[in-house]
């Protein structure tokens, strides 16, 4: 396959797409009249669309099931005539437990069936080789996994032009801006505990979220600078991931890399060569079992290329 790094911007075609698979386990297969195939859902990418919210909406407008992410797959790149299709993947389950089956699906343009496949059968029945690689890829590792997501706040202005408490500091105008686009992209990993460190930019960061969900923010002094040192906020975001809930923990830069560095050698995981983070990126961790199978650095900046994976 040809490397897209080679290739200019413009002769390479961004989509997302997703392994989108219930209990048995069974997969979602597409079928594509055009195309006479069957694939899993996938899509282009929306100019200035984040490759997170572009691989849920893919994922309804192809099988009319809201998902949630999970763990990143592999990427797949395959020739377009002169150009290069770069597909980022991601593992993901419908978001409600009582999601259709495939009889309620209505057939469009797009796509005129939707089949609910166990292994072996999907397998069979996928057109291309790369489907079926990635298919047994996410066989071969943990098939559900749990999202902790460590999250610096936005944009807060700076702090030598605030001359009150700097724990009253409040988001700037982008930060603002950055909290309401974090509010849409953090849902892509379905509902998930709040926990923030007890500053006003942080509480601001979240605050969209928890409004859009109905969610609580409960502060937690651990993860507030001043309050306690990184070593207990290390500790207290370990004992967070005992309990197997999704999380969302927002902080500050001066602890993030200490929290991704702990997680990563509790789970015996490489840390990346930089686990720090701007205001407003989050590192999302997917945890299964003691293991961490995917570890993703996105930004709600980035709409293409947006995530790096360990």
């Amino acid at each position: 396959m040809p490397d897209s790094g080679t290739r200019p911007a413009a002769d390479v075609i961004r989509a997302a797409g997703a392994l989108l698979w219930r209990d048995g386990p069974e997969f979602a297969l597409i079928h594509r009249p055009r195309y006479d195939d069957w694939s899993f859902p996938k899509g282009k990418v929306d100019r200035g669309e984040h490759m997170l919210r572009a691989a849920v909406r893919e994922i309804e407008e192809e099988t009319g099931i809201v998902a949630r992410l999970g763990r990143r797959l592999p990427t797949i790149t395959y020739p377009i005539g002169e150009r290069t299709k770069l597909v980022d993947y991601w593992a993901a389950r419908p978001a409600a437990a009582d999601a259709f089956t495939a009889n309620d699906f209505t057939p469009n343009d797009e796509v005129d069936e939707v089949r609910w496949l166990p292994a072996e059968e999907a397998e069979a029945k996928l057109s291309y080789q790369h489907d079926i690689d990635m298919l047994q890829e996410f066989l071969r590792g943990p098939l559900d996994t749990t999202p902790l997501v460590i999250l610096r706040h936005a944009s807060a202005g700076e702090k030598e032009d605030w001359h009150d408490a700097d724990e009253l500091r409040p988001l700037d105008a982008a930060g603002r801006a950055e909290a309401a686009d974090l509010a849409c992209l953090l849902r892509a990993y379905g509902p998930a505990r709040l926990i923030s460190s007890a500053t006003a930019r942080c509480l601001d960061t979240v605050l969209p979220y928890s409004r859009r969900t109905g969610t609580s923010i409960v502060t937690d002094p651990a993860f507030t600078v001043g309050d306690t040192g990184p070593d207990m906020a290390v500790e207290r975001l370990l004992t967070l991931v005992e309990d197997g809930v999704p999380t969302i923990v927002c902080t500050h830069g001066e602890v993030v890399s200490e929290l991704v560095e702990g997680l990563c050698k509790e789970m015996g995981e490489k840390v990346p060569d930089d686990p720090s983070l701007r205001k407003s990126e989050f590192w999302a961790a997917h945890l299964a079992g003691g293991s961490m199978p995917a570890l993703e650095r996105h930004s709600p900046k980035t709409t293409a290329r947006g995530s790096a994976t360990t």
